[in-house]
């Protein structure tokens, strides 16, 4: 059952260069100027403090990140846009056991520094495993985080044992789905007009996907990704300019990934967002995917038991090839 949302647009833009420009307005991880002072979201002056957030100085600020720890292999989980390292709270307990678990807030994300020069979002990354002396490590993104991933397995290749990517693979998003359309310009008219409120309604329907109704997502999901993104709107109140800078030819130069590749997607996520997973899938010599049932862009939050099972296998079988013994695992 398609989201029903009598606040999102119909008066759809058609132009593919004027769909990608809505889909980065509405995910850039820089706020559009004055979003979080909107009034009618009083929870936005609330900012997010943690007792475990350890922090590094970076070129531009301090950066911040959750470490587990211990002598397992070093896994690095990358969260999604708008959001923090608190989305993957479902995965700490259950990877932390045998592995160590290193959970970066993103710059202008959770605890870390916003941004005041340009920056890739890929160089922090490495800032944080070379501050922690980690040479290498599985990565693990949701989204945004999955893009950071791949961006670090081509930039930074030996820096990537595996990836583990979900909702994002490489290239823009076509957005040949009407929903999908309707939603990210939802949420880049929201930013325009300075409407938090409708921004935020349109930003948690892509948990739903446009094949279940909002209300079929478990609400406390829900009330989670509305919290974490409150507080990433909160650290932006002045007007700054985009200081990211892509990675440069990542679609031309995916398939110099020579690491192992898990691709996790929910099965109701948008068909124009695992797209891009697919055009990953094709280019990559070892790649494969895992779906999972009753999720959709967040699958670590919605599924949590499925999606550290499939981490966990994956894991194995990295390490199994590892020493030497040839992983049973397919490539599909």
């Amino acid at each position: 059952m398609p989201v029903k949302n009598a606040d999102l647009r119909e008066d759809l833009p058609q132009s593919p260069s004027e769909l990608i420009r809505c889909q980065r307005i509405s995910h850039s991880a820089i706020m559009t100027p004055q979003l979080s002072k909107c009034q009618g979201y009083d929870t936005l002056v609330v900012v997010f403090t943690a007792a475990d957030v350890l922090g590094f100085d970076s070129a531009d600020g301090t950066l911040a990140y959750r470490d587990s720890g211990g002598d397992g292999t070093p896994v690095v989980l990358l969260h999604a846009s708008f959001v923090d390292s608190s989305m993957f709270d479902p995965q700490l307990s259950a990877l932390g056991r045998h592995c160590r678990v290193i959970v970066p807030d993103a710059r202008g994300h959770g605890a870390s520094a916003n941004a005041t020069k340009p920056f890739r979002q890929v160089d922090d990354l490495v800032a944080l495993l070379r501050h922690l002396e980690v040479s290498s490590a599985v990565l693990v993104g949701v989204s945004m985080g999955a893009m950071i991933a791949i961006d670090a397995a081509v930039e930074y290749p030996e820096l990537a044992d595996g990836l583990v990517v979900s909702g994002r693979g490489i290239g823009e998003p076509e957005y040949r789905n009407r929903w999908s359309r309707t939603v990210a310009t939802a949420q880049a008219d929201a930013l325009v007009r300075r409407d938090v409120a409708a921004w935020m309604d349109a930003f948690v329907c892509w948990a739903a996907g446009p094949d279940r109704a909002l209300d079929e997502v478990d609400p406390g999901v829900l009330a989670k990704l509305r919290q974490m993104a409150a507080r990433t709107l909160a650290k932006h109140p002045v007007p700054e300019p985009d200081h990211s800078i892509p990675v440069a030819d990542v679609m031309t130069r995916a398939h110099t990934i020579r690491c192992p590749v898990l691709a996790v997607d929910g099965v109701y996520d948008s068909p124009d967002l695992t797209a891009t997973v697919d055009r990953l899938l094709d280019a990559v010599p070892n790649g494969r995917r895992d779906m999972i049932d009753n999720a959709g862009h967040y699958p670590n939050m919605e599924q949590p038991a499925a999606y550290n099972q499939l981490i966990e296998d994956f894991l194995d079988a990295i390490a199994t090839t590892s020493r030497g013994t040839p992983s049973t695992t397919s490539t599909e």
